[in-house]
């Protein structure tokens, strides 16, 4: 397994931008298919997006195509979330993940390093 670290969460109003990274610890962090979780309060975790161990191949939900992008930097052991055109709706805590799946598994039963959550809430 992996340890991670997210940060960028924040308050932010609708229409606005905000980056998340998320640290990872060890030197096989280009081992792992990485993934963006979020859960609203009352809902089930879904993933918005996942990116390949290499960043070549990429997946994201209906719901932020457009507005979100993932990108790495495996020699910063570091993945990030760009969000923009933040809606209300985006509110929630959002991890990071980690897989040893193969491709860009967007599963919640193929991640199995988990971060601690960072909050994004979006105001109208």
């Amino acid at each position: 397994q992996v340890q991670l670290v997210e940060s960028g969460g924040g308050l932010v109003q609708a229409g606005g931008s905000l980056r998340l990274s998320c640290a990872a610890s060890g030197r096989t962090f280009s081992t792992y298919a990485m993934g963006w979780f979020r859960q609203a309060p009352g809902k089930e975790r879904e993933c918005v997006s996942a990116i390949s161990r290499t960043g070549t191949n990429t997946y994201y939900a209906d719901s932020v195509k457009g507005r979100f992008a993932i990108s790495r930097d495996n020699a910063k052991n570091t993945v990030y979330l760009q969000m923009n055109s933040l809606k209300p709706e985006d509110t929630a805590v959002y991890y990071c993940a980690g897989s040893s799946w193969l491709g860009v598994p967007y599963g919640l039963d193929h991640y199995d390093s988990w971060g601690q959550g960072t909050q994004v809430t979006v105001s109208s």
